[in-house]
């Protein structure tokens, strides 16, 4: 890999057609064929890309919207993407900054990587230093890699518990609390030398729209999203982040348009995010390949112009790099131009600057700290688990069929009793039809909860807990996720070992479904 010249012989080495090249972020595939590869091969060379992106597959939830194509498993995933790191770096003439979107860790896009809790789950940790840690595990991860710039946290305030987008990719639903476990969060990554971004400006919450698929519309005047959107945003803009990225969603009280998308929108991006709030840093876009922006033009590199125009740096995921260049070198004036380099040349700098990979962070030790400090009492009492746990019960399990290691440990001791211990593993994080659970399931749940003595415990998303009458429970318990080390904290909570040390991150509703 060639070595990156100071930012001062740059500005004057570079041609204007090559500065306009650094700002182009390009999708790549670590399970591509040999035709995709050499043909990114040859993009790279002959238009100077600046960065680039990866994502697991062509078929992988980044461009398979639909769900309709098989995303292949390969255990070699990390491989791979080490090799091709080494491919497209020796075909740059400047050094390229390797992005990833690695929110819970490479294994969000990688095979036999470590995995992280979700934000949402994080949310619920009361000691933000165990979130430092996890910030800075991700992003020794990613350094290890030879990743540089992980796109996240996502800042977004999740108060729509139907959601699609957004939902368990956010710390919660209060403002406060977004704002210092994101911090935290950034704090870490700082720490690994990883670069950060913080998303999806000016806020993506609030919205039942999938940006992926619709353009999500924001209806608050400018001062609710002060106080509530746009207030982790300001903070953290206030005390410096390396990136912003804008999200596909239209806020009409700022851009002044119902169907503007804010990575379009100057208003948005130029007068708000750089003006206003003084973001001095780099502002990238959402994936340029959504659905939501991706169709608006016929003319190929119109997107990306008009992206650049609203005062983008750096085009994420752009799909028409040689037309969106031709147009910005028409368009763009030196003014524009120049800024834009700098700000990103300056980045490039700081990400591909020397390194210390410590590794500090043990994984086990970690997520056993993390299972603990999570596991949250939403009703009822230890000693009414107790009671429960010193009688005779019966276990009930929904959403997973197969033996778990809950279910391993807490066995029925008897059929016929009115003592439940009723254990939810929904198959999905995301809201879309009931989070993967049976209508039967819910149904069955709901008909135990009514009529019998229940201790609920849910390895999932908390929203989940209204689809049912939880409220009957004389004791509810999230756990969050289904790791091993999730799993075995919950035992050693009915098992009367442990106490639940985590809160609610979001508000449930108060009425029965």
């Amino acid at each position: 890999m060639a070595d990156l010249i100071p930012y001062n012989k740059a500005k004057s080495q570079l041609s204007t057609i090559e500065k306009i090249g650094q700002f182009f972020m390009p999708a790549v595939f670590i399970n591509d064929t040999e035709e995709e590869i050499q043909k990114m091969e040859r993009l790279i060379a002959e238009k100077g890309i600046g960065s680039i992106c990866f994502f697991h597959s062509r078929a992988s939830a980044a461009t398979n919207y639909e769900g309709k194509k098989e995303v292949l498993y390969n255990a070699n995933s990390l491989d791979k993407l080490k090799e091709l790191i080494s491919r497209y770096q020796a075909v740059s003439k400047y050094p390229l900054l390797i992005a990833i979107d690695a929110e819970w860790g490479l294994a969000m896009r990688i095979e036999e990587t470590p995995q992280y809790p979700y934000a949402l789950t994080l949310g619920a940790i009361q000691d933000k230093a165990l979130i430092e840690k996890v910030g800075m595990a991700i992003g020794d991860d990613c350094q290890e890699a030879g990743i540089h710039w992980n796109l996240c946290p996502t800042v977004d305030i999740n108060n729509n518990p139907n959601n699609p987008v957004i939902g368990y990719r956010s710390f919660g639903d209060n403002p406060e609390d977004v704002y210092e476990k994101s911090r935290a969060f950034i704090s870490g990554m700082n720490k690994s030398g990883t670069l950060n971004s913080i998303k999806h400006f000016p806020g993506h919450g609030d919205t039942a729209v999938d940006s992926h698929l619709g353009l999500p519309r924001i209806d608050k005047s400018k001062q609710e999203l002060l106080a509530y959107e746009l207030y982790p945003f300001k903070n953290l803009i206030d005390e410096g982040v390396d990136s912003v990225m804008v999200g596909h969603l239209a806020v009409p009280s700022i851009s002044k348009s119902n169907t503007r998308s804010s990575t379009l929108s100057k208003p948005i991006i130029t007068d708000l995010l750089r003006n206003e709030f003084k973001h001095s840093g780099v502002i990238i876009t959402d994936a340029l390949n959504m659905h939501s922006v991706s169709k608006l033009y016929d003319t190929k590199g119109q997107l990306e112009w008009e992206a650049f125009e609203a005062g983008n740096d750096v085009l994420c995921f752009a799909e028409h790099t040689a037309e969106g260049i031709e147009l910005i070198l028409q368009n763009a004036t030196a003014t524009q131009v120049e800024a834009s380099f700098e700000r990103f040349w300056t980045l490039k700098e700081k990400g591909l600057g020397t390194k210390t990979n410590s590794h500090s962070v043990d994984y086990d030790t970690i997520m056993k700290q993390l299972a603990k400090e999570t596991l949250t009492l939403v009703k009822g009492t230890d000693e009414g688990i107790q009671t429960i746990r010193e009688s005779e019960f019966e276990y009930i399990q929904m959403g997973k069929t197969i033996d778990t290691l809950f279910s391993k440990n807490i066995p029925t001791n008897h059929t016929q009793t009115a003592n439940k211990v009723i254990a939810l593993f929904p198959p999905e994080m995301k809201p879309t039809q009931n989070f993967g659970l049976k209508k039967n399931e819910i149904e069955r749940v709901n008909e135990v909860l009514s009529s019998h003595n229940c201790a609920l415990y849910l390895f999932g998303n908390p929203y989940a807990l209204d689809l049912f009458h939880w409220k009957d429970a004389s004791s509810v318990v999230v756990a969050y996720q289904d790791f091993e080390a999730f799993q075995e904290n919950a035992i050693n909570h009915f098992n009367g070992q442990v106490t639940a040390k985590g809160q609610l991150p979001v508000t449930l509703n108060s009425a029965t479904p």
